[in-house]
């Protein structure tokens, strides 16, 4: 299994389900980094003052939020830091929707759930009752130093957790602005037959080995560096490079605490106390997220249309 990015629990009432967020998807494409062709050398990007066009140190440095046109507004780093949300660990249900109310628009980055120890039995329950259901969870999470809103569901035998965007980053359809001719037309019913047929003869099966479904220039591009590099034309670059140790929340598993979920949903007569956990969480680590390769500033491509 892929290295866990997070390691957290998913929040369901009262209970708790330990799980570990795992990437569902690879980054691809070529990147291009900027090299001095003297010396072989990273090049970096200067920090420019666009005014006087002179470089400048870090130090004097400021981020500023624009108010109004050339008028900013400067927040300190402190200020920044303050304002970031509180990484809790826990992906937390707030609802229950169904699965085919949430816009494809919305949909950002998907991952997977694995459950981590001493979970297993409590994930199968989610994944089983959404299942039977037909629900998806809505749900906040914050990873690194960003909140997302987010939704988990069943996948098979797993559970995933798909990154969504807010709904104010969401344009609405209102704004493509569709001309009448496209939203209000009247087709022949020959023209739809023949459109239908044309999709019919088309139609085939998902299969992504198939050479459709893969990047021709990455492809191109590897090979060239492949041929290159066995022809000995490789050329030696210093970069600095560290990593850490990652840490994980311990998370305590909660099972028992099901049933005064629902009677507390039920309206009880009373709230279910807070739950006594069985031994203490140690919320080891305040962020969970892996420490990247630090290498130098790069200038990348777009792959050609």
């Amino acid at each position: 299994m892929p290295r866990a990015i997070w390691k957290g629990a998913i929040s369901f009432g009262l209970v708790h389900i330990p799980v570990a967020l795992v990437s569902a998807t690879s980054r691809q494409g070529v990147d291009f980094d900027w090299l001095d062709k003297r010396s072989m050398d990273p090049v970096g990007y200067k920090r420019i003052n666009k005014v006087s066009g002179k470089e400048i140190n870090k130090e004097n440095i400021v981020k500023g939020v624009q108010y109004e046109k050339g008028r900013y507004v400067v927040i300190s780093e402190d200020e920044i830091r303050s304002a970031h949300p509180k990484s809790t660990q826990t992906i937390d249900i707030f609802g229950f929707v169904d699965s085919d109310q949430i816009p494809l628009q919305h949909i950002d980055t998907p991952y997977f759930l694995a459950p981590d120890k001493r979970g297993e039995k409590v994930y199968a329950l989610l994944r089983q009752s959404l299942v039977d259901t037909g629900k998806v969870a809505l749900a906040h999470v914050v990873i690194r130093t960003s909140q997302h809103l987010a939704a988990v569901m069943p996948l098979e035998s797993a559970i995933v957790l798909v990154l969504l965007r807010w709904p104010s980053e969401v344009r609405g359809l209102d704004s493509l602005e569709l001309p009448k001719e496209a939203t209000d037309v009247k087709l022949s019913k020959s023209e739809l037959d023949m459109a239908k047929r044309l999709i019919k003869d088309m139609s085939t099966e998902w299969t992504p080995d198939a050479d459709e479904y893969r990047d021709t220039f990455q492809d191109q591009i590897m090979s060239l560096v492949e041929t290159k590099a066995r022809e000995g034309k490789i050329e030696n670059v210093e970069t600095d490079a560290g990593d850490t140790e990652r840490k994980s929340a311990d998370v305590i598993d909660l099972t028992e605490l099901l049933k005064r979920s629902l009677g507390g949903r039920s309206g009880a007569a009373k709230a279910p106390a807070k739950a006594k956990p069985a031994s203490k969480s140690k919320a080891e680590s305040k962020d969970d997220a892996p420490a990247k390769r630090r290498a130098p500033p790069r200038k990348k491509t777009t792959k050609a249309s």
